[in-house]
């Protein structure tokens, strides 16, 4: 074959493959062409010193080299910028550079890979060709540079897209992503959880497209949502995360109930009472459902059965309410009294200056203990009129949520399993729905089950769960 023969070989290869890239028919046949040419792409140097040493025409060796550059470009730009063209029903544009990334993730570890027996052999490659040793010693550093550069890429897309990843997770995999062998296992660890996320994604994704705009969730009485201790409902910062969201496209009518953060059963209920008649006069509805987080559910029942509200809520849900009180917050008010009378007041001057105009830590918090918890199940039965139904989550283990390690170790000792607050007997209140889970190791902590950190987790997926609770309500006429 003639020097300038090869030369228009390789061209002809750059435009069909730019072709092939241009109807997107490239994706048919990726794996194959990638197969083959990520072993040779980052021997760049070598190449080119091989075609410049080649014993032809000055014009046929430049076009030859001009070529060679032409398609090295288009392959690395290609690739490294936009990795796949095929779309999935359901993908995002987050979810499409998640699944980008873990493509160029598994690209760069294969290319890497396939450099080892490559270098392995490399000595008696060099004697066979005489290649000097520079040249061997810049074309390694270069394959090794370019692999690895492949693998960033895509480790570095991953990390910006992922919600499954949380802190601790991201900082652990870019610590060991330098080291040797570690490095790979790291990797492929980030390419597993990619994988799971863009389906479950592109899968809820496709769920929420068919079901656009219905009425899933239009329940027959507007839903009232109570926040727990230690919140407040803020115009910049929901509570529920992604949860309102979610509801209202499928129909919901929302209201919050704008309690205070640290005020007592007592003062948050009077606060609830006047928030549930304002929407009744507003919406000419006759009652509210009620969903209620952790000491929002304590604050309901007591609104209900002791300020004369049950012929005006449908229904209350809570959700890892301790109904029952908790054994730990049972020895913590132990603690000598004029020591909880200073923190108390700390307490409530910063939530004073956020917005309570009665804080009340000091009573608030001991209204957790299971005196109190029994104290209530007498002055606040459950009214005839109102359907109640309870769910809990549970952490599997300290390591599930950083932030609630330490009183999940404590609870678990005194109560068993639990979110790292709430136990699972203690949320149990009426109909009890079940326990919410994630597959894997994480759990759902207190927080997650109100999607505070806006995260999606294995085998959970929050705003599906409000859905189906809300949607049932729906089906039971309410």
């Amino acid at each position: 074959m003639s020097p300038l023969s090869v030369s228009l070989s390789a061209l002809a290869a750059t435009l069909a493959l730019a072709i092939l890239d241009g109807c997107g028919r490239i994706d048919l046949c990726r794996r194959w062409v990638l197969a083959l040419a990520l072993p040779a792409l980052p021997h760049l140097p070598l190449l080119l010193f091989l075609l410049w040493g080649w014993a032809a025409p000055p014009l046929a060796k430049g076009s030859s080299l001009a070529a060679l550059l032409l398609l090295w470009l288009y392959g690395a730009v290609r690739l490294s910028a936009f990795p796949t063209r095929a779309r999935r029903d359901g993908e995002t544009a987050r979810l499409r550079v998640l699944w980008d990334g873990r493509f160029l993730t598994m690209a760069g570890i294969y290319a890497l890979l396939t450099q080892i027996p490559i270098w392995f052999f490399y000595p008696r490659l060099a004697r066979r060709f005489s290649l000097p040793w520079p040249l061997v010693t810049a074309d390694i550093a270069v394959s090794l540079l370019l692999a690895a550069a492949l693998c960033a890429n895509g480790v570095l897309r991953v990390l910006c897209t992922s919600k499954w990843l949380n802190l601790v997770r991201r900082v652990v995999v870019i610590l060991l992503l330098p080291l040797p062998v570690i490095g790979l296992f790291a990797a492929w660890y980030l390419c597993r959880q990619a994988r799971f996320e863009y389906d479950h994604g592109c899968l809820m994704e496709g769920v929420r497209r068919v079901r656009a705009e219905s009425d899933l969730c239009a329940t027959r009485y507007p839903i009232l949502l109570l926040h727990g201790v230690g919140f407040r409902d803020l115009r910049h910062f929901c509570y529920w995360g992604r949860i309102p969201k979610e509801l209202t496209r499928l129909g919901a009518r929302l209201y919050y109930g704008n309690q205070e953060a640290w005020g007592t059963v007592e003062q948050n209920a009077a606060d609830i009472r006047r928030r549930v008649l304002s929407i009744l006069a507003e919406t000419g509805s006759e009652k509210v459902n009620i969903i209620a987080h952790s000491k929002g559910g304590l604050d309901a029942r007591y609104m209900i059965s002791c300020l004369g509200m049950g012929a005006q809520v449908a229904s209350l849900t809570t959700v890892s309410t301790p109904h029952r009180g908790s054994q730990v917050i049972d020895r913590l008010v132990k603690m000598p009294d004029g020591l909880y009378r200073a923190l108390a007041r700390a307490v409530d001057r910063v939530f004073a200056r956020l917005g309570d105009t009665h804080p009340d830590f000091y009573t608030a918090s001991r209204e957790f203990t299971t005196a109190y918890a029994a104290h209530l199940a007498q002055i606040a039965p459950d009214c005839p009129g109102v359907y109640y139904q309870s769910c809990a989550s549970v952490m599997k283990g300290a390591l599930s949520d950083m932030v609630l390690a330490f009183p999940y170790c404590v609870v678990k000792a005194a109560e068993g399993p639990n979110d790292g607050l709430v136990s699972v007997p203690s949320a149990v209140w009426g109909n009890f729905l079940g326990v919410f889970r994630a597959t894997g190791y994480r759990g759902i902590s207190h927080g997650d089950v109100i999607d505070l950190r806006r995260d999606d987790y294995r085998g959970f997926d929050v705003r599906e769960e409000y859905v189906k609770l809300v949607a049932r309500l729906r089906e039971m006429g309410f």
